[in-house]
């Protein structure tokens, strides 16, 4: 092999290599949510959130209903945001709004992906500030508002989606009257309640968000079921089906 060609192939090896690089780079700022690095950290947007029936708080839907669901998330998760654009939406029409399941959202505060590795019970920052930013909210009867929002505003995770700054930008534009908002978020008014959350999602043999716990009575046997991960519609209508099925309710 000729020098000429000895150069000609390692410039091309060369060339593999960076372009092997660049993409693994790109496929890792994909995956961390890279579509928050298009927006500047300080730009919020502005979202429609469906109607939630029943809306009181953290719950929604008729409590008299035969089926609870507790919903076990974080704002950071990209999977419980996944859940919240595709499937609680099919669950609010076909079963929420039909007195079937009273739904309540309960926060989970990024523990898993981020704290437990590292020993600690202690939520992120970013999303005990977004938790508590949610159930501030809901003392104006917003919480389901101010959860659009949130999901609609996360830049990935750890990367700044919730700092105080833009906690009260997300809050100014889903429409809060800031000065309760802002009397109740700097108090930690519902740290206790964030604290609580972790040690019930425990206590329930949670290890991923999200995760969701079924609750419903047969013969006055209280029982419950466990549906982990961002599923499909398909899979919760499953199970509904079969608890509505067990309770003597089809």
């Amino acid at each position: 092999m000729s020098r000429d060609q000895t150069y000609i192939l390692a410039g091309g090896i060369l060339l593999a290599l960076c372009a092997l690089a660049v993409l693994t780079v790109a496929i890792f700022f994909i995956g961390s949510g890279f579509e928050g690095w298009l927006r500047p950290p300080a730009e919020v947007v502005s979202t429609v959130p469906d109607p939630r029936p029943g809306a009181n708080g953290n719950s929604m839907g008729d409590p008299d209903s035969p089926i609870r669901i507790e919903e076990f998330s974080d704002f950071q998760c990209p999977y419980c945001r996944s859940f919240h654009n595709d499937t609680e939406p099919l669950l609010v029409d076909q079963y929420i709004s039909t007195g079937k399941v009273y739904f309540t959202y309960r926060s989970m505060g990024n523990f898993i992906s981020d704290n437990i590795a590292r020993g600690s019970d202690s939520p992120s920052t970013e999303s005990r500030n977004a938790a508590l930013a949610a159930y501030c909210a809901g003392d104006q009867n917003k919480f389901w508002e101010m959860q659009a929002h949130l999901f609609a505003n996360v830049l990935g995770e750890e990367v700044g989606s919730f700092t105080d700054k833009r906690i009260n930008l997300i809050a100014k534009t889903a429409a809060l009257d800031m000065d309760d908002f802002s009397s109740c978020y700097d108090s930690g008014r519902y740290e206790d309640r964030i604290r609580q959350d972790f040690e019930d999602a425990q206590a329930a043999g949670i290890v991923g968000v999200p995760s969701f716990v079924l609750t419903y009575t047969v013969n006055g046997e209280t029982k419950t079921r466990l549906i982990e991960g961002a599923q499909l519609f398909s899979v919760f209508q499953q199970e509904l089906e079969a608890v509505l099925h067990e309770m003597g309710a089809r």
